[in-house]
Protein backbone atom coordinates (compact mmCIF):
# COMPACT_ATOMS: atom_id res chain seq x y z
CA UNK A 1 0.00 0.00 0.00
CA UNK A 2 1.18 3.38 -1.15
CA UNK A 3 2.29 6.13 1.55
CA UNK A 4 -0.60 9.44 1.50
CA UNK A 5 -0.80 11.69 3.75
CA UNK A 6 -3.41 11.72 5.84
CA UNK A 7 -7.04 13.45 5.25
CA UNK A 8 -7.24 14.81 8.91
CA UNK A 9 -3.65 15.68 8.39
CA UNK A 10 -4.16 17.67 5.36
CA UNK A 11 -7.30 18.97 7.03
CA UNK A 12 -5.79 20.55 10.00
CA UNK A 13 -2.60 22.42 7.89
CA UNK A 14 -5.46 23.93 5.91
CA UNK A 15 -7.48 24.90 8.44
CA UNK A 16 -4.64 26.09 9.96
CA UNK A 17 -3.51 28.32 6.99
CA UNK A 18 -7.21 29.34 7.26
CA UNK A 19 -7.35 30.63 9.88
CA UNK A 20 -3.83 32.58 9.67
CA UNK A 21 -5.00 34.23 6.61
CA UNK A 22 -8.26 35.31 8.79
CA UNK A 23 -6.12 36.32 11.50
CA UNK A 24 -4.30 38.50 9.16
CA UNK A 25 -7.16 40.02 7.60
CA UNK A 26 -8.57 40.53 11.14
CA UNK A 27 -5.16 42.44 11.88
CA UNK A 28 -5.44 44.45 9.05
CA UNK A 29 -9.13 45.34 9.53
CA UNK A 30 -8.39 46.56 13.01
CA UNK A 31 -5.38 48.70 11.90
CA UNK A 32 -7.57 50.66 9.41
CA UNK A 33 -10.32 50.87 11.71
CA UNK A 34 -8.11 52.00 14.55
CA UNK A 35 -6.44 54.53 11.85
CA UNK A 36 -9.45 55.74 10.50
CA UNK A 37 -10.66 56.55 14.24
CA UNK A 38 -7.83 58.48 14.91
CA UNK A 39 -7.93 60.35 11.72
CA UNK A 40 -11.83 61.01 12.32
CA UNK A 41 -10.27 61.89 15.81
CA UNK A 42 -7.65 64.13 14.64
CA UNK A 43 -10.33 66.02 11.90
CA UNK A 44 -12.56 66.52 15.24
CA UNK A 45 -9.57 68.24 16.55
CA UNK A 46 -8.84 70.58 14.49
CA UNK A 47 -12.64 71.28 13.97
CA UNK A 48 -12.80 72.16 17.94
CA UNK A 49 -9.47 74.30 18.03
CA UNK A 50 -10.67 76.35 15.29
CA UNK A 51 -13.96 76.84 16.35
CA UNK A 52 -12.65 77.79 20.04
CA UNK A 53 -9.69 79.53 18.70
CA UNK A 54 -12.12 81.72 16.70
CA UNK A 55 -14.21 82.02 19.87
CA UNK A 56 -11.25 83.28 21.63
CA UNK A 57 -10.67 85.88 19.39
CA UNK A 58 -13.89 86.67 18.23
CA UNK A 59 -14.75 87.54 22.19
CA UNK A 60 -12.06 90.07 22.17
CA UNK A 61 -13.21 91.73 19.25
CA UNK A 62 -16.68 91.63 20.27
CA UNK A 63 -15.88 93.81 23.57
CA UNK A 64 -14.16 96.01 21.50
CA UNK A 65 -16.29 96.60 19.31
CA UNK A 66 -18.95 97.10 21.76
CA UNK A 67 -17.18 99.68 23.73
CA UNK A 68 -16.82 101.58 20.15
CA UNK A 69 -20.76 101.28 19.59
CA UNK A 70 -21.32 102.60 23.38
CA UNK A 71 -19.01 105.69 23.13
CA UNK A 72 -19.69 106.58 19.73
CA UNK A 73 -23.88 106.11 20.10
CA UNK A 74 -23.74 106.03 24.50
CA UNK A 75 -26.77 103.43 24.19
CA UNK A 76 -27.47 101.24 27.03
CA UNK A 77 -27.66 98.06 25.11
CA UNK A 78 -24.05 98.64 24.20
CA UNK A 79 -23.27 98.26 27.24
CA UNK A 80 -25.00 95.84 28.63
CA UNK A 81 -23.81 93.79 26.14
CA UNK A 82 -20.12 94.10 27.05
CA UNK A 83 -20.37 93.59 30.37
CA UNK A 84 -22.65 90.51 30.27
CA UNK A 85 -20.04 89.32 27.89
CA UNK A 86 -17.30 89.44 30.43
CA UNK A 87 -19.76 88.46 33.81
CA UNK A 88 -21.44 85.74 32.12
CA UNK A 89 -20.70 84.36 28.50
CA UNK A 90 -16.96 84.67 28.83
CA UNK A 91 -16.52 83.07 25.27
CA UNK A 92 -12.70 84.10 25.50
CA UNK A 93 -12.25 82.24 29.09
CA UNK A 94 -14.34 79.12 27.47
CA UNK A 95 -12.79 79.25 24.41
CA UNK A 96 -9.40 78.97 25.76
CA UNK A 97 -10.43 76.06 28.58
CA UNK A 98 -11.87 74.18 25.61
CA UNK A 99 -8.65 74.28 23.48
CA UNK A 100 -6.60 73.86 26.65
CA UNK A 101 -8.58 70.41 27.25
CA UNK A 102 -8.21 69.26 23.19
CA UNK A 103 -4.46 69.93 23.67
CA UNK A 104 -2.02 72.67 22.29
CA UNK A 105 1.70 73.53 21.90
CA UNK A 106 3.37 75.36 24.20
CA UNK A 107 4.13 77.86 21.35
CA UNK A 108 0.27 78.08 20.72
CA UNK A 109 -0.27 78.34 24.58
CA UNK A 110 2.25 80.84 24.72
CA UNK A 111 0.39 82.96 22.40
CA UNK A 112 -2.64 82.75 23.34
CA UNK A 113 -1.24 84.02 26.74
CA UNK A 114 0.05 87.32 25.39
CA UNK A 115 -3.13 87.63 23.36
CA UNK A 116 -4.76 87.35 26.86
CA UNK A 117 -2.20 89.80 28.40
CA UNK A 118 -2.64 92.41 25.53
CA UNK A 119 -6.79 92.21 25.84
CA UNK A 120 -6.29 92.56 30.01
CA UNK A 121 -4.43 95.67 29.26
CA UNK A 122 -7.35 97.37 27.24
CA UNK A 123 -9.60 96.72 30.11
CA UNK A 124 -8.53 100.23 31.83
CA UNK A 125 -9.08 102.15 28.76
CA UNK A 126 -12.41 100.34 27.68
CA UNK A 127 -13.51 101.00 31.63
CA UNK A 128 -12.59 105.08 31.56
CA UNK A 129 -14.00 105.44 27.78
CA UNK A 130 -17.96 103.77 29.25
CA UNK A 131 -17.25 106.11 32.66
CA UNK A 132 -17.05 108.72 30.15
CA UNK A 133 -20.11 108.22 28.00
CA UNK A 134 -21.92 107.72 31.42
CA UNK A 135 -20.60 111.07 32.48
CA UNK A 136 -21.40 113.04 29.30
CA UNK A 137 -17.98 112.90 27.84
CA UNK A 138 -18.90 111.24 24.39
CA UNK A 139 -15.65 112.58 22.64
CA UNK A 140 -13.13 111.76 25.45
CA UNK A 141 -14.77 108.17 25.55
CA UNK A 142 -13.84 108.22 21.26
CA UNK A 143 -10.26 109.36 22.30
CA UNK A 144 -9.80 106.49 24.76
CA UNK A 145 -10.98 103.50 22.06
CA UNK A 146 -10.19 104.86 19.04
CA UNK A 147 -6.80 106.42 20.28
CA UNK A 148 -3.25 105.42 19.47
CA UNK A 149 -2.71 103.10 22.28
CA UNK A 150 -5.67 101.74 22.19
CA UNK A 151 -5.11 100.92 18.12
CA UNK A 152 -1.88 99.81 18.53
CA UNK A 153 -3.07 97.47 20.90
CA UNK A 154 -5.32 96.23 18.85
CA UNK A 155 -3.03 96.05 16.04
CA UNK A 156 -0.71 93.61 18.25
CA UNK A 157 -3.42 91.49 19.07
CA UNK A 158 -4.69 90.44 15.56
CA UNK A 159 -1.18 90.35 14.67
CA UNK A 160 -0.51 87.27 17.38
CA UNK A 161 -4.26 86.15 16.18
CA UNK A 162 -2.93 85.47 12.82
CA UNK A 163 0.01 84.05 13.84
CA UNK A 164 -1.95 81.72 16.49
CA UNK A 165 -4.34 80.25 13.37
CA UNK A 166 -1.47 80.20 11.09
CA UNK A 167 0.36 77.89 13.93
CA UNK A 168 -2.61 76.15 14.71
CA UNK A 169 -4.05 75.34 11.24
CA UNK A 170 -0.54 74.19 10.00
CA UNK A 171 -0.17 71.96 12.89
CA UNK A 172 -3.09 70.29 12.52
CA UNK A 173 -3.13 69.70 8.60
CA UNK A 174 0.35 68.30 8.94
CA UNK A 175 -1.57 65.37 11.89
CA UNK A 176 -4.24 64.79 9.60
CA UNK A 177 -2.00 64.46 6.22
CA UNK A 178 0.41 62.16 8.32
CA UNK A 179 -3.14 60.22 9.42
CA UNK A 180 -4.53 60.31 5.94
CA UNK A 181 -1.47 58.78 4.16
CA UNK A 182 -1.08 56.37 7.04
CA UNK A 183 -5.01 55.29 6.39
CA UNK A 184 -4.06 54.81 2.61
CA UNK A 185 -1.45 52.73 3.65
CA UNK A 186 -3.55 50.44 5.31
CA UNK A 187 -6.43 50.39 3.15
CA UNK A 188 -4.02 49.40 0.43
CA UNK A 189 -2.14 46.63 2.50
CA UNK A 190 -5.78 45.36 3.43
CA UNK A 191 -6.72 44.90 0.11
CA UNK A 192 -3.37 43.41 -0.85
CA UNK A 193 -4.25 40.92 2.52
CA UNK A 194 -7.36 40.55 1.19
CA UNK A 195 -6.67 39.75 -2.28
CA UNK A 196 -3.68 36.91 -0.60
CA UNK A 197 -6.20 35.58 1.38
CA UNK A 198 -8.10 34.80 -1.61
CA UNK A 199 -5.76 33.14 -3.31
CA UNK A 200 -4.87 31.00 -0.41
CA UNK A 201 -8.70 29.88 -0.07
CA UNK A 202 -8.89 29.68 -3.56
CA UNK A 203 -5.82 27.31 -3.48
CA UNK A 204 -7.30 25.47 -0.16
CA UNK A 205 -10.77 24.89 -1.83
CA UNK A 206 -8.60 23.55 -5.09
CA UNK A 207 -7.14 21.07 -2.94
CA UNK A 208 -9.82 20.16 -0.48
CA UNK A 209 -11.61 19.16 -3.60
CA UNK A 210 -8.97 16.94 -5.47
CA UNK A 211 -7.77 15.52 -2.23
CA UNK A 212 -10.73 14.79 -0.25
CA UNK A 213 -14.26 16.03 -2.06
CA UNK A 214 -13.38 14.20 -4.97
CA UNK A 215 -12.30 10.84 -3.61
CA UNK A 216 -15.50 11.37 -1.03
CA UNK A 217 -17.56 11.80 -4.04
CA UNK A 218 -16.17 8.51 -5.62
CA UNK A 219 -16.72 6.48 -2.64
CA UNK A 220 -20.11 7.74 -2.37
CA UNK A 221 -20.81 6.50 -5.88
CA UNK A 222 -19.11 3.40 -5.00
CA UNK A 223 -21.68 2.70 -2.37
CA UNK A 224 -24.25 4.17 -3.83
CA UNK A 225 -23.36 0.86 -6.69
CA UNK A 226 -23.00 -1.57 -3.70
CA UNK A 227 -26.08 -0.35 -2.23
CA UNK A 228 -28.01 -0.91 -5.44
CA UNK A 229 -26.20 -4.66 -5.88
CA UNK A 230 -23.78 -3.77 -8.14
CA UNK A 231 -20.40 -5.32 -6.76
CA UNK A 232 -19.19 -5.43 -10.30
CA UNK A 233 -19.16 -1.36 -10.78
CA UNK A 234 -15.34 -0.09 -11.42
CA UNK A 235 -13.69 1.74 -8.26
CA UNK A 236 -10.95 3.89 -9.90
CA UNK A 237 -9.12 4.74 -6.32
CA UNK A 238 -6.62 2.58 -4.85
CA UNK A 239 -5.80 1.75 -1.63
CA UNK A 240 -2.99 3.76 0.46
CA UNK A 241 -1.95 4.93 3.89
CA UNK A 242 -4.68 7.69 4.26
CA UNK A 243 -7.87 7.98 5.43
CA UNK A 244 -9.61 7.95 2.52
CA UNK A 245 -7.55 5.12 0.97
CA UNK A 246 -7.66 2.86 4.09
CA UNK A 247 -11.95 3.33 3.48
CA UNK A 248 -11.23 2.01 -0.35
CA UNK A 249 -9.55 -1.25 1.07
CA UNK A 250 -12.40 -1.67 3.62
CA UNK A 251 -14.83 -1.14 0.57
CA UNK A 252 -13.03 -3.72 -1.76
CA UNK A 253 -12.79 -5.88 0.75
CA UNK A 254 -16.64 -5.56 1.60
CA UNK A 255 -16.93 -6.18 -1.91
CA UNK A 256 -14.89 -9.77 -2.13
CA UNK A 257 -17.14 -10.58 1.41
CA UNK A 258 -20.48 -9.79 -0.50
CA UNK A 259 -19.29 -11.48 -3.67
CA UNK A 260 -18.48 -15.09 -1.47
CA UNK A 261 -21.51 -15.22 0.77
CA UNK A 262 -24.52 -14.44 -2.88
CA UNK A 263 -22.34 -16.77 -4.49
CA UNK A 264 -23.13 -19.26 -1.65
CA UNK A 265 -26.00 -18.27 -0.96
CA UNK A 266 -27.32 -18.55 -5.04
CA UNK A 267 -25.55 -21.70 -5.22
CA UNK A 268 -27.90 -23.32 -2.37
CA UNK A 269 -30.61 -21.73 -3.71
CA UNK A 270 -30.41 -22.88 -6.93
CA UNK A 271 -29.75 -26.65 -5.29
CA UNK A 272 -33.24 -25.96 -3.63
CA UNK A 273 -34.76 -24.79 -6.71
CA UNK A 274 -33.82 -27.95 -8.32
CA UNK A 275 -34.82 -30.53 -5.69
CA UNK A 276 -31.82 -30.80 -3.64
CA UNK A 277 -32.77 -30.34 0.23
CA UNK A 278 -30.01 -32.49 0.86
CA UNK A 279 -27.58 -29.40 2.01
CA UNK A 280 -25.75 -28.41 4.55
CA UNK A 281 -24.19 -25.04 4.96
CA UNK A 282 -20.85 -25.10 5.54
CA UNK A 283 -19.21 -21.36 4.64
CA UNK A 284 -18.30 -19.65 7.66
CA UNK A 285 -20.80 -16.53 8.00
CA UNK A 286 -19.26 -13.38 9.94
CA UNK A 287 -21.15 -10.80 12.18
CA UNK A 288 -24.58 -9.67 10.43
CA UNK A 289 -24.50 -12.04 8.05
CA UNK A 290 -24.54 -14.96 10.80
CA UNK A 291 -28.47 -14.98 11.43
CA UNK A 292 -28.61 -15.58 7.35
CA UNK A 293 -26.48 -18.59 7.48
CA UNK A 294 -28.78 -19.97 10.45
CA UNK A 295 -31.60 -18.67 8.58
CA UNK A 296 -31.19 -20.88 5.79
CA UNK A 297 -30.33 -24.29 8.15
CA UNK A 298 -33.30 -23.36 9.67
CA UNK A 299 -35.51 -22.97 6.12
CA UNK A 300 -33.73 -26.13 4.87
CA UNK A 301 -34.66 -28.02 8.07
CA UNK A 302 -37.97 -26.97 7.99
CA UNK A 303 -38.74 -27.84 4.42
CA UNK A 304 -37.21 -31.31 4.88
CA UNK A 305 -39.58 -31.67 7.87
CA UNK A 306 -42.43 -30.10 5.84
CA UNK A 307 -41.69 -32.42 3.02
CA UNK A 308 -41.40 -35.40 4.67
CA UNK A 309 -44.74 -34.78 6.33
CA UNK A 310 -46.28 -33.95 3.47
CA UNK A 311 -45.12 -37.13 2.10
CA UNK A 312 -46.67 -39.08 5.09
CA UNK A 313 -49.70 -37.34 4.71
CA UNK A 314 -50.13 -37.84 0.99
CA UNK A 315 -49.83 -41.66 2.13
CA UNK A 316 -52.46 -41.76 5.17
CA UNK A 317 -55.03 -39.91 2.91
CA UNK A 318 -54.35 -42.42 -0.09
CA UNK A 319 -55.02 -44.70 2.58
CA UNK A 320 -57.84 -43.56 4.18
CA UNK A 321 -59.41 -42.09 0.61
CA UNK A 322 -59.12 -46.00 -0.35
CA UNK A 323 -60.63 -47.22 3.07
CA UNK A 324 -63.12 -44.46 2.54
CA UNK A 325 -64.25 -45.58 -0.94
CA UNK A 326 -64.70 -49.34 -0.09
CA UNK A 327 -67.13 -47.67 2.72
CA UNK A 328 -69.04 -45.39 1.16
CA UNK A 329 -69.51 -48.02 -1.73
CA UNK A 330 -71.41 -50.32 1.73
CA UNK A 331 -73.10 -47.48 1.99
CA UNK A 332 -74.20 -47.19 -1.09
CA UNK A 333 -75.57 -50.68 -1.26
CA UNK A 334 -76.75 -50.56 2.31
CA UNK A 335 -79.01 -47.50 0.75
CA UNK A 336 -80.08 -49.62 -2.11
CA UNK A 337 -81.16 -52.57 0.03
CA UNK A 338 -83.01 -49.93 2.34
CA UNK A 339 -84.81 -48.50 -0.97
CA UNK A 340 -85.60 -52.37 -1.79
CA UNK A 341 -87.04 -52.82 1.85
CA UNK A 342 -89.09 -49.68 1.74
CA UNK A 343 -90.59 -50.56 -1.58
CA UNK A 344 -91.55 -54.12 -0.24
CA UNK A 345 -93.19 -52.17 3.57
CA UNK A 346 -95.15 -49.37 0.74
CA UNK A 347 -96.78 -52.88 -0.22
CA UNK A 348 -97.55 -54.18 2.42
CA UNK A 349 -99.34 -51.10 3.94
CA UNK A 350 -100.91 -50.29 0.96
CA UNK A 351 -102.62 -54.28 1.18
CA UNK A 352 -103.21 -53.35 4.67
CA UNK A 353 -105.03 -50.16 4.08
CA UNK A 354 -106.88 -52.07 1.11
CA UNK A 355 -107.91 -54.42 4.18
CA UNK A 356 -108.92 -51.91 6.43
CA UNK A 357 -110.86 -50.33 3.57
CA UNK A 358 -112.40 -53.30 3.00
CA UNK A 359 -113.40 -53.14 7.00
CA UNK A 360 -114.81 -49.94 7.10
CA UNK A 361 -117.21 -50.97 3.92
CA UNK A 362 -118.16 -54.11 6.36
CA UNK A 363 -118.76 -52.06 9.18
CA UNK A 364 -120.86 -49.79 7.67
CA UNK A 365 -123.28 -53.17 6.27
CA UNK A 366 -123.37 -54.67 9.71
CA UNK A 367 -124.47 -50.85 10.80
CA UNK A 368 -127.38 -50.95 8.20
CA UNK A 369 -128.07 -54.53 8.84
CA UNK A 370 -128.63 -53.97 12.45
CA UNK A 371 -131.67 -52.06 11.66
CA UNK A 372 -133.54 -54.88 9.90
CA UNK A 373 -135.52 -57.87 11.41
CA UNK A 374 -134.28 -60.14 13.83
CA UNK A 375 -133.97 -62.38 10.80
CA UNK A 376 -130.81 -60.65 9.76
CA UNK A 377 -128.85 -61.40 13.45
CA UNK A 378 -127.70 -64.38 12.21
CA UNK A 379 -126.46 -63.34 9.32
CA UNK A 380 -125.00 -60.01 11.47
CA UNK A 381 -123.40 -62.70 13.20
CA UNK A 382 -122.05 -64.05 10.72
CA UNK A 383 -120.28 -61.19 9.02
CA UNK A 384 -119.22 -60.00 12.98
CA UNK A 385 -117.13 -63.79 12.10
CA UNK A 386 -115.89 -62.34 9.04
CA UNK A 387 -115.28 -58.60 11.00
CA UNK A 388 -112.89 -60.78 13.80
CA UNK A 389 -111.47 -62.56 10.95
CA UNK A 390 -110.57 -59.55 9.23
CA UNK A 391 -109.29 -57.89 12.60
CA UNK A 392 -106.79 -60.91 12.57
CA UNK A 393 -105.48 -60.74 9.61
CA UNK A 394 -105.34 -56.82 10.07
CA UNK A 395 -103.22 -57.67 13.14
CA UNK A 396 -100.89 -59.74 11.42
CA UNK A 397 -100.23 -57.23 9.24
CA UNK A 398 -99.59 -55.10 11.04
CA UNK A 399 -97.09 -57.21 13.20
CA UNK A 400 -95.50 -58.01 10.08
CA UNK A 401 -94.72 -53.92 9.15
CA UNK A 402 -93.64 -53.75 12.67
CA UNK A 403 -90.89 -56.70 11.55
CA UNK A 404 -90.41 -53.96 8.71
CA UNK A 405 -89.90 -50.59 10.45
CA UNK A 406 -87.68 -52.79 12.76
CA UNK A 407 -85.39 -53.50 9.32
CA UNK A 408 -85.59 -49.87 8.49
CA UNK A 409 -84.15 -48.84 12.38
CA UNK A 410 -81.63 -51.12 11.56
CA UNK A 411 -80.65 -49.85 7.96
CA UNK A 412 -80.60 -46.37 9.59
CA UNK A 413 -78.81 -47.27 12.74
CA UNK A 414 -75.86 -48.48 10.29
CA UNK A 415 -76.19 -46.08 8.23
CA UNK A 416 -75.19 -43.42 11.31
CA UNK A 417 -71.81 -45.49 12.02
CA UNK A 418 -70.83 -45.35 8.54
CA UNK A 419 -71.51 -41.96 8.66
CA UNK A 420 -69.68 -41.07 12.13
CA UNK A 421 -66.82 -43.71 10.64
CA UNK A 422 -66.17 -41.34 7.85
CA UNK A 423 -67.02 -38.42 8.89
CA UNK A 424 -63.84 -39.58 11.73
CA UNK A 425 -61.67 -40.14 8.52
CA UNK A 426 -62.77 -36.83 6.85
CA UNK A 427 -61.44 -34.90 10.05
CA UNK A 428 -57.70 -37.00 9.99
CA UNK A 429 -57.72 -36.41 6.44
CA UNK A 430 -57.68 -32.38 7.27
CA UNK A 431 -58.24 -29.54 4.12
CA UNK A 432 -58.33 -32.54 2.14
CA UNK A 433 -61.39 -34.31 3.18
CA UNK A 434 -63.22 -31.35 3.90
CA UNK A 435 -65.91 -31.88 1.40
CA UNK A 436 -66.02 -35.44 2.29
CA UNK A 437 -66.92 -34.52 6.46
CA UNK A 438 -69.43 -32.35 4.37
CA UNK A 439 -71.16 -35.59 2.64
CA UNK A 440 -70.60 -37.68 6.15
CA UNK A 441 -72.64 -35.25 7.78
CA UNK A 442 -75.72 -35.21 5.01
CA UNK A 443 -76.05 -38.75 5.29
CA UNK A 444 -75.47 -39.07 9.33
CA UNK A 445 -78.57 -36.29 9.40
CA UNK A 446 -80.53 -38.50 6.67
CA UNK A 447 -79.83 -41.70 8.66
CA UNK A 448 -81.29 -40.02 11.49
CA UNK A 449 -84.52 -38.66 9.52
CA UNK A 450 -85.29 -41.99 8.91
CA UNK A 451 -84.41 -43.58 12.13
CA UNK A 452 -87.10 -40.47 13.32
CA UNK A 453 -89.61 -41.70 10.62
CA UNK A 454 -89.74 -45.70 11.45
CA UNK A 455 -90.12 -44.56 14.80
CA UNK A 456 -93.04 -42.50 13.92
CA UNK A 457 -94.27 -45.30 11.78
CA UNK A 458 -93.86 -47.79 14.60
CA UNK A 459 -96.02 -45.89 17.08
CA UNK A 460 -98.70 -45.24 14.22
CA UNK A 461 -98.13 -49.17 14.40
CA UNK A 462 -99.00 -49.97 17.42
CA UNK A 463 -102.06 -47.78 17.89
CA UNK A 464 -103.67 -49.70 15.04
CA UNK A 465 -102.89 -52.92 16.68
CA UNK A 466 -104.31 -51.66 19.49
CA UNK A 467 -106.83 -50.70 18.26
CA UNK A 468 -107.69 -53.37 16.25
CA UNK A 469 -107.63 -55.63 19.29
CA UNK A 470 -110.37 -53.50 20.46
CA UNK A 471 -112.08 -54.11 17.68
CA UNK A 472 -111.69 -57.84 17.73
CA UNK A 473 -112.99 -57.89 21.46
CA UNK A 474 -115.57 -55.97 20.65
CA UNK A 475 -117.00 -58.12 17.67
CA UNK A 476 -116.79 -60.88 20.27
CA UNK A 477 -118.92 -58.96 22.55
CA UNK A 478 -121.31 -58.84 19.99
CA UNK A 479 -121.32 -61.72 18.54
CA UNK A 480 -122.37 -63.12 22.21
CA UNK A 481 -124.77 -60.62 22.71
CA UNK A 482 -126.83 -61.27 19.53
CA UNK A 483 -127.19 -65.16 20.16
CA UNK A 484 -127.87 -64.24 23.52
CA UNK A 485 -130.80 -61.06 23.54
CA UNK A 486 -132.24 -59.42 21.01
CA UNK A 487 -132.49 -56.65 22.76
CA UNK A 488 -128.94 -56.14 22.46
CA UNK A 489 -129.25 -55.42 18.90
CA UNK A 490 -129.41 -51.90 19.80
CA UNK A 491 -126.33 -52.08 21.41
CA UNK A 492 -125.10 -54.20 18.62
CA UNK A 493 -126.17 -51.27 16.42
CA UNK A 494 -123.72 -48.89 19.18
CA UNK A 495 -121.00 -51.24 18.89
CA UNK A 496 -120.84 -51.14 15.15
CA UNK A 497 -120.31 -47.66 14.83
CA UNK A 498 -117.28 -47.62 16.99
CA UNK A 499 -116.22 -49.78 14.96
CA UNK A 500 -116.94 -48.33 11.88
CA UNK A 501 -115.38 -44.91 13.23
CA UNK A 502 -112.58 -47.39 14.64
CA UNK A 503 -112.05 -48.80 10.59
CA UNK A 504 -112.02 -44.68 9.29
CA UNK A 505 -109.28 -44.08 12.01
CA UNK A 506 -107.71 -46.95 11.03
CA UNK A 507 -107.59 -45.97 7.16
CA UNK A 508 -106.59 -42.25 8.45
CA UNK A 509 -103.30 -43.59 9.90
CA UNK A 510 -102.68 -45.99 6.57
CA UNK A 511 -103.01 -42.73 4.82
CA UNK A 512 -100.60 -40.98 6.92
CA UNK A 513 -98.02 -44.40 7.40
CA UNK A 514 -98.18 -44.43 3.76
CA UNK A 515 -97.17 -40.97 3.59
CA UNK A 516 -94.31 -41.01 5.49
CA UNK A 517 -92.91 -44.39 3.66
CA UNK A 518 -93.25 -41.92 0.54
CA UNK A 519 -90.78 -39.88 2.46
CA UNK A 520 -88.55 -42.80 3.73
CA UNK A 521 -88.26 -43.50 -0.03
CA UNK A 522 -87.15 -40.25 -0.66
CA UNK A 523 -84.66 -40.13 1.87
CA UNK A 524 -83.43 -43.41 1.15
CA UNK A 525 -83.43 -42.15 -2.73
CA UNK A 526 -81.24 -39.45 -1.55
CA UNK A 527 -79.29 -41.07 0.85
CA UNK A 528 -78.19 -43.29 -2.48
CA UNK A 529 -77.31 -40.48 -4.14
CA UNK A 530 -75.40 -39.00 -1.67
CA UNK A 531 -73.44 -42.01 -1.19
CA UNK A 532 -72.63 -42.23 -5.15
CA UNK A 533 -70.97 -38.84 -3.89
CA UNK A 534 -69.13 -39.93 -1.64
CA UNK A 535 -67.84 -42.63 -3.62
CA UNK A 536 -66.82 -40.29 -6.60
CA UNK A 537 -65.19 -37.90 -3.69
CA UNK A 538 -63.03 -40.07 -2.16
CA UNK A 539 -62.08 -41.07 -5.72
CA UNK A 540 -60.75 -37.81 -6.12
CA UNK A 541 -59.67 -37.70 -2.66
CA UNK A 542 -57.26 -40.66 -3.41
CA UNK A 543 -56.32 -39.50 -6.70
CA UNK A 544 -55.35 -36.10 -5.30
CA UNK A 545 -53.18 -37.85 -2.15
CA UNK A 546 -51.10 -39.70 -5.28
CA UNK A 547 -50.68 -36.46 -7.27
CA UNK A 548 -48.92 -35.12 -3.60
CA UNK A 549 -47.20 -38.35 -3.49
CA UNK A 550 -45.60 -37.71 -6.64
CA UNK A 551 -45.09 -33.79 -6.53
CA UNK A 552 -42.71 -34.65 -3.35
CA UNK A 553 -40.75 -37.31 -4.76
CA UNK A 554 -39.37 -35.37 -7.03
CA UNK A 555 -37.29 -33.56 -3.56
CA UNK A 556 -34.04 -35.16 -2.30
CA UNK A 557 -35.13 -35.23 0.69
CA UNK A 558 -32.25 -35.82 4.24
CA UNK A 559 -33.54 -38.70 6.19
Amino acid sequence: MKKAINQSTLTFILNAISILTLLFIAVSLISYSRVSRQLNTANEERFQLTYNANRFMNGSSYLTNEVRAFAATGEQEHYDNYWNEVNTLKNRDQGVAAMQEIGITTEEQTMIDKMSSLSNNLVPLEENAMEQVQNGNLEDALNYVYGSDYNAAITQINSLKEEFLNTLEKRTAEETARLGKLQNSTRDFMFLAVILVALIQLSVVLLINRKILRPVLTVEKQMGEISQGNLSAAFSLQPDTSEIGRLVASIHETKQELKKYINDIDDKLAQIAQGNMDLSIEEDYRGEFLPIQNAMRQILDSLNQALLQINYTAEQVAQESERMTSDAQILSSGAVAQASAVQELSASIQELSREVDRTSSDANEARECSTSAANQLMYSNGKMDELTKAMEDISAASQQIGGIIKTIEDISFQTNILALNAAVEAARAGEAGKGFAVVAEEVQSLANKSATSAKGITELIENSIRMIKQGSNLASETTTALAGVMVGAKQATDLIEEIAGSATQQSQALHQLTQGMEQIAEVVQTNATTAEKSVDSARSLMSQAEEMKVAVQRFRLRR
